[in-house]
């Protein structure tokens, strides 16, 4: 089973990521903030992480520590400029989903695609 790592301070939308997820059957870890994120990416070493508000700080650190450089990212966030989203990809995520433009089924289909299952 795949290990999936969610952080997100919003508790209502960490909730309900995490129960989408569960239910297609990944093993969800959650943090509600980058710092806890950061810390749960050591522990668990999940096999893809997506960070919410302050996903960029966490993309950096992640990809700067060689036990979680290769732990692959899909950064949610509600910015959605172009300048935000050629950063994130810079820095080494794999894909940059703004909230507002995708449903919780295409956010599971974005990663089937990288991990499987």
């Amino acid at each position: 089973m795949k290990k999936l790592l969610v952080v997100e301070d919003d508790k209502f939308l960490r909730d309900l990521i995490t129960r989408k997820l569960r239910d297609v059957g990944y093993d969800v870890v959650e943090a509600i903030d980058g710092e806890e994120g950061l810390v749960k990416a050591q522990e668990e070493n999940p096999d893809l992480i997506l960070p919410g508000m302050d996903g960029f700080e966490v993309l950096s650190k992640l990809k700067e520590d060689p036990k979680t450089s290769q732990i692959k990212v899909i950064i949610l966030s509600n910015l959605g400029q172009r300048e935000d989203i050629e950063r994130g990809l810079r820095l080494g995520a794999e894909d940059f989903l703004v909230k507002a433009h995708f449903t919780p089924a295409e956010i599971i289909e974005k990663i089937r695609n990288l991990v499987g299952e």
